[in-house]
Order: structure tokens, then C-alpha cells, then sequence
């Protein structure tokens, strides 16, 4: 495609968002209209005034025109605020509600979009887009039809009227606006690019800003203060370069469009008095003439703020559909069939999986049968984790199948597919919501009581009660008013609600001391009862009853059995339990 092609294509898709409001943004042209026709009339009657009405020798009927005159203006003026009034109003009213649009449809396709998506990308980067780069569509969605629709209407409108007052002086206006035209073309291009730069540069800084203040405490407990104000120095000084590069140019661009309507000016004064020198214009119409020079030059000035503003919006809108461009890896495929209530079985037929060009797991098969424990130990990077994220498919195998119940996962819907497996993770993620929405997160229809007995069966119940909103209390931010293993327990609850047959449990219990381990192991002990679940697990006390235990190293599985067998084959697992024993 074309530089032209995509732009057109660009610009089409940002049309699309006036549809559904359609009559408004007609209605806010059709006004738009009127304010500029009233505008057009007013040189026109201060021409007819003193032409035709100041110089009648009869003084006595100059007042009664002079008074129908003055009503007329008076009633063109109601006009024209009324007018204003709809186009600033309810045009911007138009703008915002397609930037609304806009920051619904991106938020929407961005909870969609793959884990390896978010792998590669920073969380700063993406908010930059949804707000930042969306702040000039409002202004541009409004301003820019009406805009243009009225700058076009001027222009037709007063270059009519200027070439029946004097075409001799309308040859000198074309010649300077052509010259105009070619200085906006000449720096658009340059525009565009520096606005772009813009974008990327404050993209960065919202990432750096949202990276130090989520680690906040991070930061403050090794004193990295410092490197992280250096490494906001940098950005931040990027972000200035390039805004000084963008006024530079910006600068240049209104200097010599200004000046050549100064130019134009001084042409028009001085060649519209040889003109009345020499008898072929008489001074009224030099005067309309320079004022309709004004009413020709409002919408081209119009015109060069409004380059100015269409870089800056569809910078930021092109940014937009990036993302929206983004297919999702993860996504239904064609005729998948809901999972319905699943019974849990797991099969993983000769999956191999691998993550940028680095193969983790190869040909690796074994079953769970449903409502079976298995526990999965090893060293980090053989593949721990990944085989638990490719059964809910947070990715998708590079070869062979993830079945559950004899189904390829590929088969079912994403959402009905999670519908039947609940995660408890090492690092619980609470929302900066109420304990209750964050429980509900297992099941948003739950009822009070559903969430009060989850709560007790996670062993949180009382600590939520002794709390001074109970279940309507606000965990703050990532849940920093809790403890981990208060927010493990709030993770849990979750997943007690949703009652999932399939359970995946990944290190959960490996960062807590040994009282809150204790509390939360008998917690999921009674979560797993009757249910298919897969355990990452780093302290092997916790999985001594799992029906069977994998041991994984970067060849595949290295051994399998229960906790008794292993330990009896005296292998890997065995000597890892008792180091951990002796510890």
C-alpha cells in the first residue's frame, strides 16, 4: 500500500466513528454553515453603506435605512451566537463521545490481546496510548469537518465576492495564497514526523513513571532513588528534545505563512491606492476589499492551524490502530464449540512449545486423569509454568496437543475453555477495588452469601470481617494494605467461587512464612479436593500427597511417581526433598 493509500485508508477508518452520530455531526456542519454565511454578509453591508447609503443627498432617508440596517445586523448577530453556541458546544460534546469510542474499542482489543503481546511490551506504553495519544482526538473529531466544511465555504464565498469587486487585485491574492498552500505541503511531512517522535518520547516517560512507582517499594528498600531519577532524567530529557525540535518546526511553519500574509497585505494597500490613483476602484471597495481579504485569510489561517492539529490527531490515531492492528496469537477458532462443564481429564500428546526461538518444552506427554493431583518439580526454566499456561492457552503449543476430556483445548472457546480452570499464582494481583469485587472476580454473578462462604473456606472470612467496611473495604492498589498471605487467601476465595474442575496452582505457597503456609495449605488442600490440579511446587512438603509427581529438567521428564516411589527410586527428586529436609 502506498504512503497515499494508507493515509486515505486512515482516514476512512477515523470517519467511521461519526456514524453513529450522524445527525449531531450534521447538525453541527449545518450551523457551522450559518455562522460562516452571517460572517460573509457583514463587509458586504459596510460596502452597501458607504456606497450607496452615505453618499445619498437626501440625509433624511439615510436614518430609516440605517435603522432597518442596524436590526438587520442585530438579528444576524442572534444568528450567528446561536450558531457559536451549538458548534462550541455540542461540537465538542461530538468530539469527546468518538474519543470515547475510541478509548472503548482500544481498551476493549487490549484485554484481548495475547500474553507474548504484553511479554514484549510495556504496561507505560500502553496507557500512554489509551490516554495520551487520544488527548487531540477530541479537538480534531470535533474541530476538524467543521473546520474545514467552514473554511472552504468562506473561502469559495469571499474569493466570489473579492473577483466582483476587482479581479486585477484577486490575481495578486491567488499568487500569494498558492505560495502559502505550497509552504503547508512543503512541512507537513516534516509535522507528521516530528509529532510522531513526540509520541514515542512521552510513551516512554509514562512507562518509566509507571515502572518506578509499581516498585516503589522496591526502590526505596535498596535506596535506588537515584538510578531511578536518572533514568527519568533521560527520558524526560528525550521527551524536551524532541517538543524543542517539534516548536522549531512548528515555529518555522506559522513565521512564513504569517509573513506572507503580511506580504499580502501590504500588496493589496498599495496596489489598491494606484488603483484608486488611477481611477479604476473607488475607495469603499478598497476598503471591503481589504476587509474581505481578512474573512479570505480567517479560514486559511483556520486551515494552517488545522494542519498543525490533524498531525497531532492522527499521529496519535495512527498509534490507535497499531494496537487495533494487533491480532490477538491467542484467539477462538472457527466453529469452536463451547466446553460446557468439563470433567478435568488433561492429556499433553507430544507437546513441544517454544517461546522466541528458545525450545522449552519438546514432545513431552503424560495425562492427568480428572480429579487427580499432579505435582510439577524442577530447576527454573525447564518448563514449569509454561505447561500450566498452555492449558487454560494463555499460549498455544508450537507442536502436538493440549487435550482436555479427549478435546484439543483449540477446539473450545477461550472464554468458556477458562470458565473451567482457576490459577492461584505466587504474586496475587489485587484490583485497587473492595475485597467483595475482588473475590467476585471467580464469579461476578455470586451472591453475598457465596462470596461470605468462599471467603470462609479460603480462611479469611473473620480477618474480612474485622475489617472497618468488611467486605466493601478497599484493598488499595495491588492490595498493598494486606499482607501476601491475606491477599493469597483473598486469591484462593476467588477461585473457591468460581469452582472450577480444573485447578492450577503455581508456587503458591512459596513466598509465605511458615504460619501463613500452614493456614493456606489446608485452605488448598480442601480447594483441590474432587478437583483435576496441576501444582508447581518449591517446598516438596506441600505435595506429598499428589497422586503423581513429575520432575522435570531441560531433557523432559526425568522421573515420575508418587512421593513414596521417588523417594524409594532414590533419584533427583530424592536428593532435592532431603536437601530441603536437612535445611
Amino acid at each position: 500500500m502506498s504512503k497515499t493509500q494508507g493515509e486515505k485508508s486512515l482516514i476512512s477508518r477515523f470517519a467511521k466513528y461519526y456514524r453513529p452520530y450522524l445527525t449531531l455531526f450534521i447538525a453541527d456542519l449545518f450551523f457551522a454553515g450559518i455562522e460562516g454565511a452571517v460572517g460573509l454578509a457583514f463587509p458586504s453591508i459596510i460596502r452597501y453603506l458607504i456606497n450607496d447609503i452615505f453618499t445619498m443627498p437626501e440625509k433624511s432617508m439615510i436614518i430609516p435605512i440605517l435603522t432597518k440596517t442596524a436590526l438587520l445586523m442585530f438579528a444576524l448577530y442572534v444568528v450567528e451566537a446561536i450558531s457559536l453556541y451549538f458548534v462550541s458546544s455540542y461540537g465538542h460534546i461530538l468530539g469527546a463521545r468518538i474519543e470515547t469510542d475510541m478509548r472503548r474499542d482500544l481498551f476493549s482489543h487490549m484485554e484481548k490481546l495475547s500474553f507474548s503481546f504484553f511479554d514484549t511490551t510495556s504496561t507505560g506504553k500502553m496507557v500512554s496510548r489509551l490516554i495520551t495519544d487520544l488527548n487531540d482526538i477530541t479537538e480534531l473529531a470535533h474541530h476538524g469537518p467543521e473546520n474545514l466544511f467552514i473554511s472552504f465555504f468562506k473561502l469559495i464565498g469571499s474569493f466570489i465576492i473579492l473577483a466582483t469587486i476587482h479581479v486585477p487585485l484577486t490575481l495578486i491574492l491567488i499568487f500569494f495564497t498558492v505560495i502559502m498552500i505550497v509552504v503547508t505541503f512543503g512541512y507537513r511531512v516534516k509535522m507528521r514526523s516530528v509529532f510522531m517522535d513526540n509520541r514515542r518520547k512521552i510513551a516512554d516517560v509514562n512507562a518509566i513513571v509507571q515502572d518506578s512507582l509499581s516498585g516503589i517499594r522496591t526502590v526505596q528498600s535498596f535506596s535506588s532513588e537515584h538510578i531511578e531519577m536518572e533514568k527519568f532524567h533521560h527520558g524526560n530529557e528525550a521527551f524536551y528534545h524532541s517538543k524543542k525540535r517539534m516548536y522549531f518546526v512548528m515555529g518555522r511553519y506559522f513565521t512564513l505563512n504569517r509573513f506572507m500574509q503580511g506580504m499580502l497585505y501590504l500588496t493589496t494597500l498599495i496596489a489598491g491606492g494606484l488603483f484608486v490613483v488611477y481611477g479604476t476602484l473607488n475607495p469603499a471597495d478598497v476598503i471591503a476589499y481589504i476587509l474581505y481579504i481578512n474573512m479570505f485569510l480567517d479560514p486559511i489561517r483556520t486551515l494552517i492551524m488545522f494542519n498543525e492539529q490533524f498531525q497531532q490527531g492522527m499521529t496519535g490515531f495512527k498509534r490507535m490502530i497499531q494496537i487495533l492492528d494487533t491480532e490477538p496469537d491467542i484467539a477462538d477458532r472457527e466453529g469452536a464449540m463451547e466446553a460446557g462443564v468439563l470433567s478435568g481429564q488433561i492429556t499433553f500428546d507430544s507437546v513441544s512449545f517454544s517461546y522466541e526461538e528458545e525450545k522449552i518444552l519438546d514432545n513431552m506427554s503424560f495425562t492427568v486423569d480428572a480429579g487427580k493431583t499432579i505435582a510439577l518439580v524442577g530447576p527454573s526454566g525447564v518448563g514449569k509454568t509454561t505447561i500450566c499456561s498452555l492449558i487454560p492457552r494463555f499460549y498455544d503449543v508450537t507442536e502436538g496437543r493440549v487435550m482436555i476430556d479427549g478435546i484439543d483445548v483449540r477446539d473450545f472457546t477461550l472464554d468458556s475453555l477458562r470458565d473451567n480452570i482457576a490459577v492461584v499464582q505466587q504474586e496475587v494481583y489485587l484490583f485497587n477495588s473492595s475485597v467483595r469485587d475482588n473475590i467476585c472476580y471467580g464469579d461476578w454473578d455470586a451472591t453475598d452469601d457465596q462470596v461470605r462462604e468462599a471467603a470462609r473456606r479460603a480462611n479469611i472470612d473473620t480477618f474480612i470481617e474485622s475489617l472497618p467496611e468488611g467486605y466493601e473495604t478497599m484493598v488499595g492498589e495491588r492490595g498493598v494494605r494486606f499482607s501476601g498471605g491475606e491477599r493469597q487467601r483473598i486469591s484462593i476465595a476467588r477461585a473457591f467461587l468460581r469452582n472450577p474442575p480444573i485447578l492450577i496452582l503455581d508456587e503458591a505457597t512459596s513466598s509465605l512464612d511458615n504460619i501463613s503456609e500452614r493456614a493456606i495449605q489446608a485452605a488448598l488442600d480442601d480447594l483441590s479436593r474432587d478437583r483435576t490440579t496441576l501444582v508447581i511446587a518449591h517446598r516438596l512438603s506441600t505435595i506429598r500427597n499428589a497422586d503423581e509427581i513429575l520432575v522435570l529438567s531441560e531433557e523432559g521428564i526425568a522421573e515420575r511417581g508418587t512421593h513414596e516411589e521417588l523417594l524409594e527410586k532414590g533419584g533427583e527428586y530424592a536428593f532435592l526433598y532431603r536437601s530441603q529436609f536437612e535445611e
